[in-house]
């Protein structure tokens, strides 16, 4: 009898209770949506920086166009504009290069400065080239006539700056020797050149 009386006695348990519980919890619920609704991400607003523009592009620096309508034209940049593209100008009156827009990928920096501290161009910025939100747009019928293309028509405000940012730009421009024929001459490369030995 002392030999039963060491052997240790188990707790009892509700084994149907538990039964119950687990399969109560295993059971699948009976609404299943339509389609698979992914949970929402949390949106992050990134903060853009500005464009990094080069060092070697500063107000001033004469640099060469690669590509577009003028290119091969020696034209001054006049200062970065916020969305990273550079505002140059020729002046106009020696290459025929007007107030515009370039990426400075497609421009070569040459070590040729210009002083622009003169030239005011403050109230130039990207609003200044968008296009007239009232111009009319063709219609079908007018694209299909085949008519020939309309000339483009420059504003009498952009003549007007044009002209007041020529008159200081070429002022500047006169002060150095040869430097209004070094813009008036075209860039050109020849079957024996070697661009990446050039210093410009």
């Amino acid at each position: 009898s002392s030999a039963l009386e060491d052997i240790p006695t188990l707790p009892s348990r509700n084994y149907h209770t538990q039964a119950f519980t687990m399969t109560a919890a295993a059971k699948t619920p009976r609404y299943y949506p339509a389609e698979d609704v992914k949970p929402a991400k949390a949106t992050y607003k990134v903060k853009q920086n500005p464009p990094r523009v080069r060092k070697s592009i500063t107000p001033g620096t004469v640099v060469i166009l690669l590509a577009g309508r003028f290119r091969g034209k020696r034209v001054v940049c006049l200062k970065a504009l916020e969305s990273g593209l550079l505002l140059v100008s020729g002046p106009y009156k020696i290459n025929g290069v007007p107030l515009r827009r370039v990426n400075q990928a497609y421009v070569i920096a040459t070590s040729t400065k210009v002083d622009v501290s003169g030239v005011d161009v403050s109230s130039i910025n990207d609003e200044y080239f968008s296009r007239a939100k009232d111009e009319k747009k063709e219609g079908e019928e007018e694209f299909f006539l085949g008519d020939a293309p309309k000339p483009a028509v420059v504003s009498d405000q952009r003549k007007a700056d044009q002209q007041k940012v020529d008159a200081a730009l070429l002022k500047a421009v006169s002060a150095v020797d040869m430097l209004e024929a070094y813009l008036a001459a075209q860039f050109t490369l020849t079957s024996g050149d070697k661009p990446h030995l050039m210093k410009f």
